[in-house]
């Protein structure tokens, strides 16, 4: 009975770690520009999910509806429908909280044509961050893409009895502030894990960690950005130092602990394990950086997830150095990094990431993964690669976006890749150029039989610039490229995406780096 109890007790320390930290809710600004009664400018939370239009504004004029206030059900099922008629504004949906999800309430709203939503609290405190929704809930709901926000009960009231009074509600949602942008380089922090058993949370960080690879790589190549990824860990209770599961959890005599990945302790990986891959993630990152290669952690981290997963019980030291390797990296410094595990002492890269841990000024304590920070700034909203790359740009002072911030199409999105109907390179013998077979190195996939290297023939297009029979056209170069010859070998691409020259390139299930977008 004393052993269950203080399995619980340990279980509720680890888990709930910093739980208790200071939360900092990101807000934006709501204009009010008429009636005259209610012109102000006013604060809103912004939501955890979804996507905030980071560095832009919206208007538009506010709908209370009639039925379905609450709106946890189809406004279909109503009748009811929010799409702007031609020369209008946008309409943005007014709805009460309580009774369904927060998701599930802009879910209807994005269904009914609404341009946002406006959540009423439904009791007189301070704004809160909406982000309630358990994992179980449908998949389409990862599909929202209107920017939502709370108000306060009091602006929520006021709002109705305008619109009760016959009065037109208008208003000016505001994401211009939402990020600061104090010099012309972004700085920005992803506080992530390299757990992959522990559901849509941990996916949802490895596609987006894939997806935007590419992206990432040209911001920080062109100095454009500072990258540092991050990893939570928490502390084993002294009282239970060398209980079986601290030993189990943690790493360097319970300093350094992760929940176990099944969360069962007689099977599988343990948390000690995920510890000390995070150690050497983020001893990679260390000795790349020093290197002036800081952007190889993207190339690391896709490898490992895909060459060195748990199920394939492939998740170890041997897996991981295999792609340290690959990549050219000094794995003699690594490992002089990582030090001795099981050493009774502090680890110095470990004790600094939990004191970042810590927030100080406008950034709240990082309690949640995953996290990602720009310009100290915590982010709120959907993990994707749009949202994030459209955040990230709202970052820099106006004169100084780099290109990728004005070529990227919707939902920051590459439109330029093209895959023709027959592939232009030949199944018996596959020729590509030399950055493709680095980034089959990259991969610890050197080894494909009938795949030799070449050098890139240029062809002047018939058709000009875009897209069209004759293969990718962006530069007026159709070469035999990573992202034709990779389709060539795993059918029908999407796994892998990698920007060369401008131009995103990628391999293996297509759906999988768009299905969060």
């Amino acid at each position: 009975m004393k052993e269950a109890i203080g399995f619980l007790v340990f279980v509720w320390f680890l888990l709930c770690g910093f739980c208790v930290g200071r939360f900092v809710v990101e807000k934006n600004s709501l204009k009010v520009t008429s009636p005259n009664s209610l012109k102000n400018v006013y604060e809103c939370a912004i939501g955890d999910f979804g996507v905030p239009q980071y560095g832009g504004t919206l208007v538009g004029t506010v709908f209370y509806p009639k039925a379905n206030r609450k709106a946890c059900r189809s406004f279909g099922d109503f009748g009811i429908s929010f799409k702007s008629m031609p020369g209008g504004l946008p309409t943005v949906i007014l709805a009460d909280r309580g009774d369904c999800y927060f998701k599930l309430k802009v879910w209807n709203a994005q269904s009914g044509g609404a341009a946002a939503i406006l959540v009423a609290d439904d009791k007189i405190e301070p704004l809160i961050t909406m982000d309630d929704t358990p994992e179980d809930l449908p998949d389409y709901l990862q599909n929202i893409t209107i920017p939502e926000a709370l108000i306060s009960k009091s602006l929520g009231d006021s709002i109705k009895k305008a619109l009760s009074d016959g009065e037109i509600v208008s208003i000016n949602l505001d994401w211009r502030e939402a990020l600061p942008h104090p010099d012309e380089r972004v700085e920005y922090e992803f506080w992530t894990n390299s757990n992959d058993e522990c559901g849509p949370n941990c996916d949802n960080q490895i596609d987006f960690v894939k997806n935007f690879k590419g992206a990432a790589q040209v911001l920080e190549r062109k100095g454009y950005t500072r990258f540092t990824p991050h990893y939570i860990t928490w502390y084993c209770p002294e009282a239970f130092v060398l209980s079986k599961q601290c030993r189990a959890e943690c790493i360097n005599h319970g300093r350094y602990c992760a929940p176990d990945p099944e969360q069962d302790f007689s099977k599988g990986y343990d948390g000690r394990d995920v510890v000390v891959q995070n150690l050497r993630q983020a001893c990679f990152y260390k000795v790349a950086n020093e290197s002036g290669r800081p952007w190889l952690w993207w190339d690391y981290v896709t490898a490992f997830a895909i060459r060195c997963p748990m199920k394939e019980k492939k998740y170890n030291a041997e897996c991981a150095n295999q792609v340290i390797e690959s990549l050219g990296v000094d794995l003699k410094k690594i490992e002089k990094c990582i030090g001795d595990p099981t050493a009774d002492e502090e680890n110095a890269v470990l004790k600094a990431e939990q004191d970042l841990q810590i927030g100080k000024g406008t950034r709240g304590d990082v309690t949640i993964l995953p996290t990602l920070i720009i310009n100290n700034r915590q982010y709120r909203g959907k993990l994707a690669k749009g949202a994030v790359l459209k955040a990230i740009c709202a970052g820099f002072q106006g004169t100084t976006k780099p290109a990728v911030c004005l070529t990227e199409g919707e939902e920051g999105e590459h439109r330029t890749d093209f895959v023709p109907e027959e592939s232009v390179v030949s199944n018996d013998d596959i020729k590509v150029d030399k950055e493709s077979i680095d980034m089959l190195s990259a991969l610890v996939m050197s080894e494909i039989p009938r795949v030799s290297e070449v050098e890139p023939q240029v062809v002047v297009p018939s058709q000009g610039y875009g897209r069209g029979p004759q293969g990718i056209r962006r530069f007026g170069i159709n070469t035999p490229s990573s992202y034709l010859f990779m389709e060539n070998i795993f059918g029908d691409g999407g796994l892998w995406k990698e920007f060369k020259l401008g131009l995103s390139f990628s391999f293996g299930d297509s759906k999988q780096g768009s299905r969060n977008q």
